[in-house]
């Protein structure tokens, strides 16, 4: 069973790269990440829980531009499978994913740069094939694309699988306590990093008084995430509809104005 769970690990770290690459695009966010992580290794509830705390590292943060970010993804799908296979505490799981999944995530930036680098060479490769007028040739070497970027996060992931839980409980046993605390710290402080960044890009003196009831909700009625994410929804569908309705008001004004106007001037 162990084996099988981390070849599924294996293979859906590299689909979620060649997903990020333009396919679905929803796979290789932490959170969703997390799910298909939680179903594979039976753990549903430390993998979200894990995956949740990620998906708030990687809040704000996007690679525009063809820019390299820390694959909070690849960290979220290796520090789960780690934390579950070497302990069945919450808190220790959480700890265990931090400290070994934010190096993974980190180091997804210079695996990100390197596949890109070396993609360079197959497009041009590619791109003389095609001058040539030779075509299936171009599809062929068009295709080590997605192995290079498929081996960026499978080749990381299989030495987590392979020796992972092994290093971390060397690691738990050698550093102390403090600096273990303090990872948890870090833990909680960056998703709030990632909050303020993702604020920064979000209309957020238009809908103060959204941000605020929300905040309402979660801080003083103890309200649980999915109610509120319910209330926002109903909130934004009567923003969008009434929105809508004056659009179509104008609009109408605007074609019975026109066909006036047409009107007088063809009496004329």
């Amino acid at each position: 069973m162990e084996i099988i769970q981390g070849i599924l690990i294996i293979a859906l770290a590299v689909w979620m790269v060649i997903d990020q690459q333009g396919l679905v695009v929803t796979t290789w966010f932490p959170i969703m990440v997390a799910l298909f992580a939680g179903i594979i290794m039976g753990d549903m509830q430390t993998a979200m829980i894990i995956g949740g705390t990620f998906q708030l590292m990687a809040l704000g943060v996007a690679n525009i531009g063809g820019s390299s970010v820390p694959n909070w993804g690849l960290a979220a799908l290796v520090g789960i499978y780690v934390a579950i296979r070497t302990t069945s505490d919450i808190e220790e799981a959480k700890a265990v994913a931090l400290a070994v999944g934010v190096p993974v995530g980190m180091l997804g930036i210079q695996l990100d740069v390197l596949a890109k680098l070396l993609n360079t060479y197959v497009t041009h490769a590619a791109q003389k094939a095609a001058n040539l007028g030779n075509f299936h040739k171009m599809n062929r070497i068009l295709w080590l694309g997605p192995v290079i970027f498929g081996l960026s996060t499978g080749l990381p992931t299989a030495l987590c699988v392979l020796f992972g839980d092994k290093i971390v409980k060397v690691i738990l046993q050698v550093v102390p306590q403090w600096f273990t605390d303090g990872l948890s710290i870090a833990g909680n402080l960056l998703p709030v990093v990632g909050i303020a960044l993702l604020l920064q890009v979000m209309p957020v003196k238009k809908y103060l008084t959204m941000l605020l009831l929300g905040f309402v909700f979660a801080a003083y009625l103890q309200l649980p995430i999915l109610g509120i994410s319910i209330i926002g929804f109903a909130l934004a569908y009567y923003y969008f509809t009434t929105e809508m309705h004056k659009a179509d008001r104008t609009a109408a004004d605007g074609g019975a104005a026109v066909v006036a106007s047409e009107g007088d001037d063809f009496d004329e």
